[in-house]
């Protein structure tokens, strides 16, 4: 028996919340093993893509080389950045991801932080375009989406692979696995959009992982799903530098960022990113008029203080405005975080409170099914215009886009 990587991902996922990061990184194959429940005297497997991944992976958008700048320090270095006093030889193979915040300096063979995108020889490649490793038919709200087609299906899918290391990740089989971990077969654009269309599904939803790793797939997908009449739209981290975020303005028609916390060092310490990336990447999805909402996990004693839940609320409402839908969604014990408890119903109240008292229209409760927060309630007469159980809509009271009772305009896109 031998111990693959998906065998040491998952060996390694049970061991952190134990041990902490530091017993991860001291971890003896044998401890692993035995975490994994296979024989300690099992030979340990190489992982590395197949020859036929990445001979068959296409070549990358955004990136470029010392070569392609034409010797331009600042296509790979911050433009602040004082290059006076220093002096480089410079690997002509050596390539910078320009994908994501992370820019990623890779070498030949090697890949970014996501796993997605590999140097081949010199040019960067996309590892899963064309590589769907999970796809289901979901309900719009459950990405969630309350304000866009509510009650309708979505073709959902993801691949592999995610910048961030959130270590509350619900989805960390997907995300934090590389497109080697998983069993797929190259699934074109137009035949992911024929699959929505028989299934009768008006939207094809980019989700699971992080979607800005599979871009060339996705805005390939969505320019062919426009022209069958199909939206699309993005449950995304938003960590996605400002180029690349312009294409997939252009192709998408909603998206929904998590933004995780108003704070630097959460973002540090417990996402491995930073929070600035993340906020210009939704004032831009605002400015650029795609439907937006936004997602808040709260994790207890990590992102529920007031003060984080009010300097949210706060920057929201005055960079963004009254009217993009908040969801304070409920963790639970997940990845590496086992050893936290749910999140208390009362908090989540308290973090929609605070973001109605700072002039939020449509502050929500979520992952608590049948909650009255789950239900979305106009601004003006205050009667419920929408009525959730679970995922799915019970009652709908909007009409042209207005609140049925007393015709106050309701944000959103409505059909």
């Amino acid at each position: 028996m031998t111990l693959t990587r998906r065998d040491l991902l998952v060996a390694s996922a049970r061991l952190v919340p134990v041990a902490g990061a530091a017993g991860l990184a001291l971890a003896s194959p044998g401890a692993l093993r035995r975490l994994a429940g296979i024989p300690t005297e099992s030979p340990l497997l190489a992982w590395v893509p197949s020859q036929s991944l990445v001979r068959t992976a296409p070549k990358a958008r955004y990136w470029t080389s010392y070569a392609l700048s034409g010797s331009n320090c600042l296509q790979c270095h911050a433009s602040g950045e004082d290059l006076s006093r220093k002096s480089y030889a410079h690997d002509p193979t050596i390539v910078k991801c320009l994908l994501c915040a992370q820019g990623c300096a890779i070498k030949s063979g090697q890949r970014g932080k996501c796993r997605a995108r590999m140097n081949v020889g010199g040019e960067l490649h996309s590892l899963v375009y064309g590589r769907p490793a999970a796809t289901h038919i979901d309900p719009i709200e459950k990405k969630p989406f309350y304000h866009f087609l509510p009650g309708s299906p979505a073709l959902s899918f993801g691949t592999s692979g995610c910048p961030l290391r959130c270590k509350f990740c619900q989805n960390w089989e997907l995300s934090q696995s590389s497109p080697e971990d998983l069993e797929t077969r190259f699934t074109p654009p137009s035949e992911l959009v024929a699959g929505a269309v028989s299934r009768q599904a008006p939207i094809i939803a980019f989700t699971y992982n992080e979607p800005t790793t599979f871009t060339e797939y996705l805005t390939d997908i969505a320019r062919d799903a426009r022209k069958r009449k199909i939206r699309s739209v993005m449950v995304s981290c938003g960590f996605m530098n400002e180029a690349p975020l312009t294409e997939m303005c252009d192709t998408l028609d909603a998206i929904k960022i998590d933004l995780k916390g108003y704070d630097e060092s959460f973002y540090r310490t417990v996402c491995g990113a930073e929070l600035k990336p993340v906020l210009r990447s939704i004032k831009q999805i605002r400015k650029r008029g795609n439907h937006l909402e936004l997602v808040n996990l709260v994790v207890p004693t990590l992102n529920d203080s007031d003060a984080h839940l009010r300097q949210l609320a706060e920057w929201v409402a005055g960079e963004l405005g009254p009217d993009v839908p908040v969801h304070f969604t409920r963790f639970y014990p997940n990845y590496q975080l086992l050893n936290l408890p749910p999140t208390p119903v009362t908090t989540l109240e308290k973090a929609r409170a605070i973001a109605m008292d700072k002039g939020i229209n449509y502050a929500y409760v979520g992952n608590v099914p049948d909650h009255p927060g789950n239900n979305t309630y106009c601004p003006a007469c205050r009667k419920a215009v929408v009525v959730r159980s679970g995922f799915f809509v019970t009652s709908m009271n909007v009409k042209d886009g207005r609140c049925a009772f007393c015709r106050r305009t309701i944000a959103g896109v409505w059909g």
